[in-house]
């Protein structure tokens, strides 16, 4: 399969595409720096160098042509304002399911972040204040949470992680609607968006994901439609 990976160059997608890559499907990351493209070719994957604040509909759909699923995880990053929060980890979300549905690719995994909903919408507006900046990230991933959701002619999986790690993977997670906040490492992250799409598991559900006791597989498998 043909995946393409927005935010191509963060922690949870390199290893998504290795992990991929290492199981013989085509990763593709979306990086607007061109200096990543050699660290997403190590990684196993081919890139896009493309600028999903500056990016239109037709231009980002006609780069998913022949994608077999397409992933958001992207985002402004910890050193970057509120103002990013909404034009990356909202309308960077929203873009990519625009251009999925132009495209005809029906996959769409979301990479969100456990309680969302939980912003507190005064703290959220802007201009927000430098200690409210948490709080429009929440806003932001909520409320692309709640677009996606919203769209019928999308197979999409929004993955909700908990509070991120680089330790080593485990294999094992607790996956629900409402988890109590606790880590999880990026690499098993990545592993339930691969096992999912793999696998064409957890369609059209949403949950919180933690470090717990299942197997990836088997906790993806028994959720609920």
């Amino acid at each position: 399969m043909r995946i393409v990976i927005a935010g191509g160059h963060g922690k949870i997608a390199l290893l998504l595409e290795r992990l991929l890559s290492d199981a013989g499907h085509d990763p593709v990351g979306i990086v607007r720096n061109p200096d990543h493209v050699a660290e997403l070719e190590s990684a196993g994957a081919r890139a896009i160098v493309l600028d999903l604040e500056s990016a239109d509909v037709d231009t980002l759909a006609g780069h998913l042509d022949g994608a077999d699923a397409v992933v958001f995880a992207a985002g402004g990053g910890g050193a970057s304002g509120a103002e990013r929060k909404l034009t990356i980890d909202r309308d960077g979300a929203i873009l990519l399911a625009d251009a999925a549905e132009r495209a005809g690719v029906s996959r769409y995994v979301l990479v969100s972040a456990i309680h969302t909903d939980d912003f507190d919408a005064e703290r959220a507006k802007l201009p927000a204040a430098d200690d409210d900046v948490f709080q429009v990230y929440l806003r932001a991933k909520s409320e692309a949470d709640a677009d996606i959701r919203a769209r019928d002619g999308l197979d999409w999986t929004i993955v909700r992680p908990g509070t991120l790690t680089d330790d080593s993977p485990t294999g094992a997670v607790a996956v629900g609607a409402r988890l109590e906040n606790a880590s999880i490492p990026r690499a098993d992250v990545a592993a339930v968006v691969a096992t999912a799409i793999i696998e064409g598991t957890a369609v059209k559900t949403q949950f919180e994901l933690t470090s717990g006791e299942l197997d990836i597989s088997d906790a993806l498998a028994a959720i609920k439609y």
